[in-house]
């Protein structure tokens, strides 16, 4: 006699409360229903962080970790001061489907860009300008007010390996790291969604760049290998 295939039944409310804590995914899933069954368009606001972990039984973080990987994938908008603003209302089968397609590449895109950027730092204790220390200084002050504001220091981030990439004055590697960009914003964005990563990541860069300014190669290789280690440890690699 065959089994009789159970069939999960619907939760009663959009978002039903989670009786234990639970894979982000599954997270996404019951967000992405709640959008749906509320018929959010795009531009609406979503609840703030605080009524969505209330409501789903669960921790802000691990909410915000849900939160992220709707970011990454374009669902939406988390802006400072404003929360998640919807960008457009995609099936759930899409998102899940993307989701899984970023997961798969995420590891290459780590690899990529850890040996990029190991070199670049390396090269950059070498070759660094006073322009090139300024710019690199300029970055990292852009990135502790960011935080100081209550932001994720996203630009920051970006424009300090940015400033990085610059002092190493190798055209080819920074032809390979413009390649790669819109790839490493995925995990930036990821990385700085860990709760206390922006401050963790903003030491990272301040000790990078003393390496760097002190014209010691092996020291910035080192740093920036322990940066890539530390921002690579994201829900989306466990």
């Amino acid at each position: 006699m065959t089994p009789q295939r159970l069939i999960p039944q619907l939760l009663p409310e959009p978002l039903g409360r989670v009786s234990r804590p639970r894979l982000y995914e599954q997270l996404v899933e019951q967000l992405l229903g709640y959008i749906e069954s509320a018929q959010l368009g795009p531009g609406d606001l979503l609840p703030s962080e605080r009524d969505l972990a209330e409501r789903l039984g669960v921790s802000r973080p691990t909410l915000v970790q849900a939160l992220v990987a709707l970011e990454v994938l374009g669902v939406i908008d988390v802006r400072h001061g404003t929360g998640a603003v919807l960008v457009y209302r995609p099936s759930i089968a899409t998102v899940i489907k993307g989701l899984q397609a970023h997961q798969n590449r995420l590891p290459e895109i780590v690899e990529a860009r850890s040996t990029l950027e190991i070199k670049l730092a390396s090269l950059a204790a070498l070759r660094r300008t006073d322009a090139d220390l300024a710019a690199i200084d300029a970055a990292l002050t852009s990135m502790a007010a960011e935080i100081a504001d209550g932001q994720k220091g996203a630009l920051g981030d970006e424009l300090f390996h940015q400033a990085v990439t610059a002092a190493a004055h190798s055209a080819v590697l920074g032809q390979l790291m413009t390649f790669i960009a819109e790839m490493i914003l995925e995990t930036r964005l990821e990385s700085l969604g860990q709760p206390g990563r922006p401050e963790q990541s903003l030491a990272s860069h301040r000790a990078i760049a003393a390496a760097i300014r002190s014209q010691d190669a092996d020291a910035a290789a080192a740093k920036m290998l322990a940066h890539i280690e530390l921002v690579s440890d994201v829900a989306l690699l466990k």
